[in-house]
């Protein structure tokens, strides 16, 4: 592993809780300045208002309710460039978009996922939670049930999209989908499995540090 001074640099933008649309706008927007190197790698960490996202292999039958009776209670539904089936984001979970370049010496998509997945794992292990990979699946998994879900996209080898980790949002809206497509699994939180509150602020810190241990970055400021 290379020295502190000889990582790359890294900037860790926590920017609340945004709508689903304005994540988008962000970070299409970082991603062209990334392209264009007017910026350095950036990861980002927020909220989204309640919102379920079709990745680009999702299949309609994992939305179980239909679209207009999910936006007449209060939730938006977005089809979206990312890879991966059906998913939720809300309240109290971090979501992280990693808008960083993999080249020249990560250009493998299979090992960005594993490294994303690594960074949740780490950050489990903090909270004494012990997580761990399943094969043949993605994500972070906790016995039988997903905290962490990843969902990728890679344009001239940079990232957007990335991970959602489950700290203390509400687990109720994923009854009204198929999470991932995965139907014989459920789905977890840090506070469910801990039995009290965990601070999101905790886990972000958590997930900024990890996230720059397993690529290699120098966090700036």
């Amino acid at each position: 592993m290379p020295a502190a001074g000889d990582r790359r640099p890294l900037v860790v933008r926590r920017v609340g809780r945004l709508s689903y649309a304005q994540g988008l706008e962000l970070q299409a927007q970082l991603v062209a300045d990334r392209q264009a190197e007017r910026i350095v790698d950036v990861l980002l960490l927020l909220e989204h208002d309640p919102v379920f996202t079709l990745g680009r292999n999702a299949r309609e039958q994992n939305l179980l309710v239909r679209e207009s009776l999910l936006k007449a209670r209060g939730y938006d539904v977005f089809e979206t460039g990312r890879g991966g089936d059906v998913t939720y984001h809300g309240p109290g979970q971090v979501v992280g978009y990693p808008i960083i370049s993999l080249a020249p010496d990560r250009q493998d998509v299979h090992r960005y996922v594993r490294d994303l997945e690594e960074v949740m794992i780490r950050t489990c292990r903090d909270f004494n939670v012990e997580a761990e990979r399943v094969a043949g699946l993605t994500g972070c998994w906790v016995g039988r049930d997903k905290i962490g879900a990843i969902g990728v996209r890679i344009s001239r080898w940079v990232t957007s999209h990335g991970f959602a980790f489950n700290v203390a949002n509400d687990l109720a809206p994923y009854s009204l989908i198929v999470p991932c497509g995965i139907a014989d699994r459920g789905v977890t939180t840090l506070q469910q499995l801990l039995g009290g509150p965990v601070p999101l602020v905790e886990a972000q810190a958590a997930l900024a540090r990890h996230f720059a241990a397993v690529f290699d970055r120098q966090i700036e400021g």
